[in-house]
């Protein structure tokens, strides 16, 4: 194992709260985090003055001209240490590729250095009143004058782009990315926090949903909202003392650098060469390989993510994905499935990054879905982003 992965299996997440997912929350989003940060606490079977460690990813991700705000927009680890009125010995804010798998790193890290002892990490997402990704310039500069202008601007061409090289590549159709969309909202709408509960969704319902960016429907995208999870870590050996069944951490793996390009612009090549990069980091530092998941969450911020995902990981060989997901290879419900929107990921419960992978790992191998738990899980894998440009990590319901 190599040196930045010798912490593997020595940290565990130990409990876990999450708040109703909504369109907009009648309350503040910094009052929804620390009413959740305070319940993931108590869930741990901890107090809050016991937590000396606090970290997050706060990016607050829109392309539109949304006010920043501390508590209001996004929630620091700092402002949320602050309100619970603790003194940390360690407070972190993860700034790179890959939020949630960044923000995990630094928890792990810190439990492992002896920094803290135990760990907050939470994710805090905004849905801003008005247009979400609205492009308010009024001149473009830059690299953008080239893009912006055209219309080239925010996140839906930018996955329209290489969605579109793959359809035309491997000659696939809009029904692969309806079947990805179809069991994501199954499996959210059996969720009670999610915004989708008790609202699946058809083929015929995917497919009359009107375009925004061929060919990126309505539903191809994870609809924005407010809501808040939190997760509480520790040692290993801390974790015995703990209610709750340990899930520990066997290690991550984060993207590079990606090629310079004009702004937004990810070619399909790039986002699978990145992704196998990811991939071959995350196998050899884990020490586990594709065989060995019984429980891939793969992240679906967009729907073309989980063809890229499935095939950078090795569940599908290149230009295959497409038809494995129209033959049911992703049905949770059907004998030998894969699992890969079990918990519904985005699509299925809204714009929490890579939370609801990473929530799905953690309840099903510590045994706690509920009348959805999934029999002898034991290896779970939650991605974030896109494959070039976010990470993964790995769970195991074994610290060695």
């Amino acid at each position: 194992m190599s040196p930045q992965f010798k912490a593997g299996r020595q940290v565990a997440i130990v409990g876990y709260a999450h708040s109703v997912l909504r369109r907009h929350a009648e309350r503040p989003l910094g009052a929804l985090a620390v009413d959740v940060a305070r319940e993931a606490i108590a869930d741990a079977g901890l107090r809050p003055g016991s937590v000396d460690g606090f970290v997050t990813a706060a990016l607050f991700p829109t392309a539109g001209a949304h006010a920043v705000v501390d508590g209001v927009s996004m929630v620091s680890a700092n402002w949320l240490a602050e309100r619970l009125d603790v003194t940390p010995r360690y407070v972190a804010g993860f700034q790179g590729i890959g939020q949630i798998p960044g923000s995990v790193a630094l928890a792990v890290n810190a439990i492992a250095s002896g920094a803290a002892d135990y760990v907050l990490l939470h994710r805090a997402l905004h849905n801003p009143p008005g247009r979400y990704h609205d492009n308010s310039m009024r001149e473009a500069r830059g690299l953008q004058q080239w893009t912006a202008p055209q219309g080239f601007f925010g996140p839906l061409p930018m996955i329209a782009l290489p969605a579109n090289e793959y359809l035309q590549r491997y000659g696939a159709d809009r029904e692969a990315l309806a079947a990805v969309v179809v069991e994501a909202r199954k499996n959210g709408a059996r969720i009670p926090w999610s915004y989708w509960h008790k609202r699946p969704l058809t083929t015929e319902e995917y497919l009359a949903a009107p375009m925004i960016n061929d060919p990126v429907c309505r539903y191809d995208c994870d609809i924005p909202v407010d809501g808040v999870a939190a997760f509480v870590l520790t040692s290993a050996a801390r974790a015995r003392d703990l209610p709750n069944k340990p899930v520990y951490v066997a290690g991550y793996a984060s993207s590079g650098t990606v090629p310079r390009r004009l702004p937004l612009h990810w070619p399909l090549d790039d986002i699978m060469a990145g992704g196998a990069e990811v991939a071959r980091q995350l196998w050899r530092h884990t020490g586990v390989g594709p065989g060995d998941v019984d429980l891939p969450q793969v992240y679906d911020g967009f729907s073309p993510f989980v063809l890229f995902w499935l095939e950078a990981l090795g569940f599908c060989p290149l230009g295959e994905a497409h038809r494995f997901v129209q033959d049911g290879g992703i049905d949770s419900d059907a004998p030998g499935g894969l699992p890969v929107l079990s918990g519904g990921g985005a699509l299925g419960n809204g714009r929490m990054h890579g939370i609801p992978q990473m929530l799905e790992s953690y309840l099903q191998l510590a045994g706690r879905a509920g009348e959805r738990q999934r029999e002898s899980a034991t290896v779970g894998l939650a991605c974030h982003s896109s494959p070039h440009y976010g990470g993964a990590v790995v769970y195991t319901t074994t610290p060695w």
